[in-house]
């Protein structure tokens, strides 16, 4: 069946090819991926968002990988992710999901299924940090 290659939360910058890499088999036909960056905006900022700070609970990494085994169910395929904590500039990569699967429905839709549920139940939150000095923390599903 299914494997999790890489389930991580780390400090250090987050490497997308050796996410694609992970999931890289004779059996995969199709790979999908996604790059979550720190962007200079949020409809809740006020002004311009220079910084995001992220902090994880304890658990964070076992939760992670098992948002990562429910999202890939029974289907057989690979998936590597990896959510960065600490603080992160514009442009930064917070998020990095590599899908391999034998057909691109099943790699959408895991690849899907795994970044919406991250933002839903992942016990990861972020301060918000704007040019101003303000900030503001959001935490599961925000």
């Amino acid at each position: 069946m299914g494997a999790i290659r890489i389930a991580r939360i780390t400090v250090e910058p987050l490497d997308v090819a050796a996410h694609l890499g992970a999931v890289d088999s004779p059996a995969v036909g199709a790979v999908t991926s996604f790059v979550g960056t720190v962007r200079d905006h949020d409809p809740d900022a006020a002004g311009t968002v220079t910084a995001l700070h992220y902090e994880a609970h304890p658990g964070a990494e076992a939760a992670l990988r098992a948002i990562a085994e429910a999202a890939l169910g029974d289907r057989a395929g690979e998936v590597a992710v990896s959510h960065r904590i600490g603080d992160l500039a514009v442009g930064d990569a917070a998020v990095v999901i590599a899908v391999g699967t034998a057909h691109r429905a099943d790699a959408f839709e895991v690849c899907r299924e795994l970044i919406e549920a991250i933002k839903r139940e992942l016990p990861i939150w972020k301060q918000q940090i704007e040019a101003d000095g303000t900030t503001a923390w959001k935490g599961i599903g925000g």
